[in-house]
């Protein structure tokens, strides 16, 4: 059944944006063995990085890059199939850093017991792989919706980086099951349906603004 516009949130929603500065850890790899050690060691923010980077940097690029590790280990180290596995990982089913970490451990570990000269097969000084930590900073926008009309005007316009926190920073950094907007379209509505619509996007099959205009073309239907 779709929501009247005039129906009214419990609590409006917040829309929040973020700033991102990069930082170095002080961990390199320059081979396999290495970035097996560092994998375990780096913050969870150095694995977001290493995995979102070229998401953030390049919101209009789709379908989405690989990852730093699949791209590294392939042109660095010349290990085009450990490359392949890696950049096959399905970062949406992941609700939490942990887990990724652990997936992508797990890959180089498996291709390692099929390939063990490959361990300490070293790559050039100049080519190593430095561990690189996302430090965010999250700003409120001013913006808040109370309503599902208001939603979606504030989608049209919010920035993209708004965007990119409530749909992939909020539920895998942060340590949510699903995104901000379909937690608060069920909680404030009870509307399942829709936010289990949104909740099933793969949003990394799509390009920020492209991501926008599909959601907002759902949260449409229901005004």
């Amino acid at each position: 059944m779709a929501e009247k516009e005039t129906e009214k949130a419990a609590e409006p929603f917040h829309f929040y944006t973020r700033l991102n500065l990069s930082e170095l850890t002080g961990l390199k790899a320059s081979n396999l063995e290495k970035l097996l050690v560092c994998l375990k060691e780096v913050p969870d923010s150095s694995i977001y990085h290493h995995t979102h980077r070229f998401l953030q940097q390049h919101q209009y690029l789709s379908p989405e890059p690989p990852n730093d590790f699949a791209y590294w280990v392939t042109s660095a180290l010349g290990e085009k199939e450990l490359g392949e596995n890696l950049a096959s990982i399905d970062t949406v089913q992941f609700n939490s850093i942990s887990d990724l970490r652990r997936t992508l451990i797990s890959v180089i570990e498996d291709y390692l017991k099929s390939n063990p000269d490959a361990k300490t097969r070293s790559t050039h000084r100049s080519s190593a792989f430095y561990f690189i930590k996302s430090i965010s900073f999250i700003l409120p926008t001013g913006y808040e919706a109370n309503d599902l009309s208001e939603f979606y005007s504030i989608l049209e316009n919010i920035s993209i980086d708004a965007i990119y926190f409530h749909v992939f920073e909020a539920r895998l950094r942060v340590g949510k099951k699903i995104n901000d907007f379909s937690y608060w379209i069920e909680s404030s509505f009870g509307n399942k349906r829709l936010a289990d619509s949104i909740s099933r996007l793969d949003p990394y099959s799509y390009t920020l603004e492209d991501l926008r205009k599909t959601i907002i073309e759902k949260i449409r239907k229901y005004t």
